[in-house]
């Protein structure tokens, strides 16, 4: 299966580093060096790609930028990677590159998969990328939301069961609520349409209008308007094509026409070409006859009656009525109308719809009731075996007084629509239920349990949240952890302890440790060290992996300060077969 992994880090002009690339690999990593020698560079570099805050001091003087990039390995459908690929960003060869620049004068700028990114993007990647954990960096566990969803991760089935529906039911509790909302609180805005509707969809029905009726009278008032006019054409037409009945004498078109078809009808038998047009003048006699027919029908039925034209008038008021009101035309009121009566239906639905909606929700409050229990009893268990086993954790690395607890608080109100009732009290609630996770630490007999980040000194605190991440090993979906001096102030057993749950964190996840114990750094798969040279710089060179002759070297040097001491050798490989063997 592959995994999300931080293969490695160039880190250029960063305080001491001049340039160096740091190779990191699956599984644990220890990085080591001298005292200055730049371990803490390392921790700074992860913090800037993670987005963390920029400061021109930063910059290694002289140089006009200092340049931060990361090569990372992301499976297909993890959470980084899809939030990338919004952004614009490209892989490059199935992993993501993303760099942070800082320049001289304060300025930040940030690539991701090879486009410019704002900062806050690197921070939303490192929030499911890398886990920093320090005596001045604690992300992730030490805010309370995580809190909760790492005992939630912790609880298993227990929890996600009801917690699935839970949030499920919120959701639509919030749908309903936002409907009831709408509805009652725009119920007189919804009850003066209603009567807007209502009083419109009456005065069209008054009026039935057909579709098409205003253009049909609008035609008719112009014939009426101009039914003497119309009428002396039409005589006059129809006396040029059939002649004057007072006037024997007159000539018509009719009779010139048949004259002229006569004349050729008496030689059509010599030429062709006169028998054609013999027979087109046939045709236009015809013609001339039904043209004359038509004109008499229409001058019969010309009404020219003022008292149409005044019905016609008066109707095509009404109609105008409407359309100013409610459509640019007839057939557009009509419309208007179907779907005003639609909406109108809606409307007088609303006292229905109110009532269901109002028992849907507190069906949905009584349901949210009983889960939210469920849920808490299922945080409860799981918070008090949680709370034993990073206190068992802590016994063995050094704080054998500390004891941890995780506090399930819920908040009491006394606003009906912001709480629900759970043992027999009302409480607010949320998205994932009604309680408030805390991890608390009494750092010893006597001392009131405080927020881990409040309980423990800083060197306690790495220790503290070491043994949190064991005990949450492989719930967790943070894929890499980073520890920055999580052995301050320990040493001897503590110490071996430390670098056995380090390689037993490391089973389930990256981890990369900043440690100056030897203790710790033989447990680590794979060992760094950082080296200056000679002008106090650590350049391209001064990161290297060492190998296994390499490792006893730095771990006698870690031991005794003298790599080449015989007994400081033997006891580092008895160091790192001890630790090999899990001893």
């Amino acid at each position: 299966m592959v995994v999300s992994v931080l293969e490695e880090m160039r880190i250029r002009a960063l305080g001491v580093i001049d340039d160096a690339v740091v190779e990191l690999s699956p599984g644990f990593t220890a990085v080591t060096g001298e005292t200055g020698a730049g371990k803490t560079m390392v921790v700074t570099s992860l913090g800037l790609l993670l987005g963390g805050r920029a400061d021109a001091a930063l910059v290694r003087v002289g140089a006009k930028a200092a340049v931060v990039e990361g090569r990372i390995q992301l499976p297909p459908g993890a959470p980084a990677l899809r939030r990338a690929e919004e952004a614009g960003a490209e892989l490059d060869d199935g992993a993501l590159l993303v760099s942070r620049t800082i320049s001289a004068e304060g300025r930040s700028r940030a690539h991701v998969g090879g486009r410019a990114a704002p900062v806050g993007l690197l921070g939303e990647l490192g929030e499911d990328l890398v886990a920093v954990h320090g005596q001045t960096d604690q992300q992730g566990l030490l805010r309370p939301a995580r809190q909760r969803e790492a005992l939630d991760r912790y609880a298993g089935e227990a929890v996600s069961a009801p917690l699935a529906e839970y949030t499920e039911a919120y959701r639509r509790l919030r749908e309903v609520r936002a409907r009831l909302a709408e509805l009652t609180t725009r119920a007189r805005e919804r009850a003066q349409e209603a009567d807007l509707l209502r009083f419109g969809l009456e005065e069209i029905a008054a009026a039935e209008p057909r579709p098409g009726e205003d253009a049909e009278l609008a035609a008719e008032a112009e014939r009426l308007g101009h039914a003497e006019a119309l009428a002396s054409a039409a005589a006059t037409a129809h006396g040029a094509l059939v002649g004057d009945p007072a006037d024997p004498e007159a000539v018509d078109a009719t009779a010139l026409v048949a004259g002229a078809q006569r004349a050729l009808e008496a030689v059509r038998s010599h030429d062709p070409a006169l028998a054609a047009l013999a027979d087109r003048l046939g045709e236009v006699g015809i013609l001339l006859a039904d043209v004359a027919g038509e004109l008499a029908g229409y001058a019969d039925d010309l009404d020219a009656d003022p008292l149409r034209l005044a019905a016609v008038e008066e109707r095509r008021a009404v109609l105008a009525h409407l359309t100013r009101k409610y459509g640019e035309d007839v057939d557009a009121v009509l419309a208007w109308a179907e779907e005003s009566a639609t909406r109108l239906g809606e409307l007088e639905g609303d006292d229905e719809r109110i009532g269901a909606l109002t028992a849907e929700r507190d069906e949905l409050r009584a349901r949210l009731s009983g889960l939210a229990q469920r849920l808490t009893d299922a945080r409860a268990e799981a918070a008090e075996r949680f709370a034993e086993a990073v206190t068992a954790e802590l016994a063995e690395l050094a704080m054998p007084h500390a004891r941890v607890t995780v506090e399930l608080r819920q908040h009491e109100t006394a606003d009906e629509d912001a709480g629900i009732e759970v043992g027999g009290r009302l409480v607010t609630f949320g998205p994932h239920g009604v309680d408030d996770v805390e991890l608390l630490l009494a750092p010893h007999p006597g001392a009131p349990p405080r927020p881990i980040a409040k309980g423990a000194s800083g060197g306690e605190l790495s220790r503290v949240m070491l043994a949190v991440e064991v005990v949450f090993a492989g719930t967790a979906p943070v894929p890499t952890y980073l520890f920055d001096e999580v052995d301050a102030g320990v040493g001897g057993k503590a110490a071996v302890e430390v670098g056995r749950r380090l390689a037993r964190l490391a089973k389930s996840a990256q981890v990369v440790v900043v440690t100056h114990l030897p203790q710790v750094a033989a447990f680590a798969d794979r060992h760094l060290v950082v080296e200056k040279t000679s002008d106090g710089s650590v350049t391209r060179s001064g990161v290297k992996t060492l190998r296994d002759d390499e490792r006893v070297r730095e771990l006698s040097r870690m031991l005794a300060g003298q790599e080449d001491s015989e007994l400081a050798r033997a006891h580092a490989e008895e160091l790192l077969e001890a630790a090999r063997a899990g001893i």
